[in-house]
């Protein structure tokens, strides 16, 4: 990997990473589903105003229905997801539950996609699982049923980009393909349009909600404002140079980094504690990631 490919790779595990750090910093003060809906329009209006900038004509050739859709999973109930789980769950929780997605697309593939599971996959699966465990019961957070609703939201969120890594492929690649700035911005004014009805519902059902918003300090706003253009919409900029550059088995390598940077932040930042079981279920994360990332061993 060139040196600029290694920098993108970097900075982008710490956007990705940060992104947890700041959904679990703005939830509390604006709620679990305004935050995925600021964080999805703050990333599509960015994302128009890139594509603007470079003239990309805006050419879904009719594509733009699969689009939307792709946006509601891939971006719309993850986001959503992951800033329910913010309510109960630190930061850097948030971050290794979010290195399952690997681990989650080789079941999706399997169950609805006729992927065969090699050994290493099914080893990778449990390993995963193994770690998920060992984060939920030795962590520092006491399991319970809100921690265990959390952490079952944050496995639905990658059980959703697993699900759009085959769609994609199906609806979009197979089809020919499209720009994956336009990809990238059509998703987003999909889960903009799957969160927005829910984000005006609460906004008229709950009158504190609005009171909660206006109190709501600059930083918050400031973190949302990061979280939609820099870790959604540039972060997208950056995964698709990488895909473009070095390929996407070593682009997927960022999965490997975003749990450090999660983790790390929090600690940084938010105060969150850091104990061994971080370092244990990490860890078995992290081998079941790279078993089920690690090439194909050649054929003689």
């Amino acid at each position: 990997m060139s040196s600029a490919s290694l920098l993108r790779l970097l900075l982008l595990a710490a956007l990705w990473g940060g992104s947890f750090l700041f959904t679990r910093y703005t939830v509390p003060a604006l709620g679990a589903v305004p935050t995925a809906f600021g964080r999805v329009l703050l990333a599509a209006l960015g994302l128009m105003a890139l594509v603007a900038l470079t003239r990309q004509r805006p050419a879904f050739r009719g594509r733009l229905g699969a689009v939307l859709v792709l946006g509601v999973v891939n971006s719309g109930i993850p986001f959503c997801m992951f800033a329910l789980a913010a309510r109960v769950l630190p930061a850097g929780y948030s971050a290794m539950l979010n290195a399952t997605t690997p681990l989650m697309g080789v079941l999706i593939g399997a169950a609805a996609f006729g992927e065969r599971i090699t050994g290493a996959g099914a080893a990778g699966v449990l390993l995963g699982m193994a770690g998920v465990a060992v984060l939920a019961q030795a962590g520092p957070v006491a399991l319970g049923m809100p921690v265990a609703l959390g952490i079952a939201a944050c496995l639905v969120a990658t059980g959703c980009y697993g699900l759009a890594g085959f769609l994609t492929r199906r609806w979009i690649t197979a089809r020919g393909g499209l720009d994956s700035r336009l990809v990238a911005l059509g998703s987003q004014w999909g889960a903009v349009l799957a969160l927005a009805p829910w984000a005006a519902w609460q906004a008229f059902s709950q009158p504190g909600l609005a009171a909660r918003w206006g109190a709501a300090p600059a930083p918050v706003w400031g973190a949302l404002l990061a979280m939609g253009l820099l870790c959604t919409a540039w972060a997208y900029v950056l995964y698709f140079r990488l895909i473009a550059d070095e390929g996407p088995l070593k682009a997927l390598a960022v999965t490997f980094l975003v749990p450090a940077f999660g983790v790390a932040w929090g600690w940084l930042l938010l105060d969150e504690a850091v104990t061994g079981a971080h370092a244990v279920g990490g860890g078995l994360i992290a081998l079941a990631l790279w078993l089920v990332l690690r090439p194909a061993p050649a054929r003689p």
